[in-house]
Parts: C-alpha cells; sequence; structure tokens
C-alpha cells in the first residue's frame, strides 16, 4: 500500500480478471469503495454515466448523502477503467498490471488509500477496514 508520484497503488493477491471484476461491478464496488455507498453502472461503455451516492460516514463527514454523476472515460478490459467527475471535471483512472502472481492497482491521484485497502481486503477474504 502507498502513494507515489501523486498516485495511490496497493498488490492484490487475486487475478487481474478477479480485480476488474471488483471495479466494475456495482455489488463489489458498494463494499470497498466508500462502503455503503450505492453505484449504478447501467453499461461499460465511453460515455455511460454513472450514479455514485456517497453516504454520510466517519470518513466524510456528510450529513446527508451526496449523489454524483460521472462519465466513463476509458474501458480496457482488465487494465484501465477511467471515469470524469462531471461537477469537477476530474478524472479518476484505475489501472491494473500482473506483478509477482497477483495484480498491482494503481489510482491516478492520492488520496485512494483507503478504499484501495478495503479492495484488497476484500479480494484476499479480510473484514473492510474502512467502513
Amino acid at each position: 500500500m502507498g502513494t507515489a508520484e501523486g498516485k495511490s497503488t496497493v498488490w492484490i493477491d487475486a487475478k487481474k480478471e478477479t480485480v476488474w471484476n471488483a471495479i466494475t461491478d456495482e455489488d463489489q464496488l458498494l463494499q470497498w469503495y466508500a462502503p455503503g455507498s450505492p453505484w449504478k453502472i447501467p453499461s461499460l461503455k465511453i460515455g455511460g454515466k454513472i450514479t455514485f451516492t456517497l453516504m454520510p460516514s466517519a470518513h466524510n463527514h456528510l450529513t446527508e448523502k451526496l449523489p454524483m454523476t460521472l462519465t466513463i472515460q476509458k474501458v480496457h478490459l482488465y487494465q484501465e477503467f477511467s471515469f470524469s467527475l462531471d461537477s469537477q471535471q476530474t478524472l479518476i483512472s484505475i489501472v491494473l498490471e500482473e506483478e509477482r502472481n497477483g495484480t498491482r492497482v494503481t489510482m491516478n491521484m492520492k488520496g485512494f488509500d483507503p478504499s484501495l485497502e478495503n479492495l484488497k481486503a476484500l479480494l484476499e477474504g479480510n473484514e473492510i477496514p474502512n467502513v
């Protein structure tokens, strides 16, 4: 786990296909990325719209839910999934690379370490640490 060159990254003991499913499947995203905050991804196509509703938690200090609309920018099967936050023109990119019989997951900015810790825990069968 760690941050390098302005990015967040983690190594996970899982195949790229398994990690890919966890970063693109609504039900799995609900478990690891801001747990309990629902995702709606009607289709994995460039230009497709995603709805993400950030729910209040101890980590974000929200008092009410915050719905967001995202637009899919890249879908490179088992390699990269990226989307932009429409309200802020912010691009979030998740890149997967095979490494040491597992998968290196890198997000293009700092601050995602707790989410990546959750993803690692989910896929390695451990308790989600950042709920």
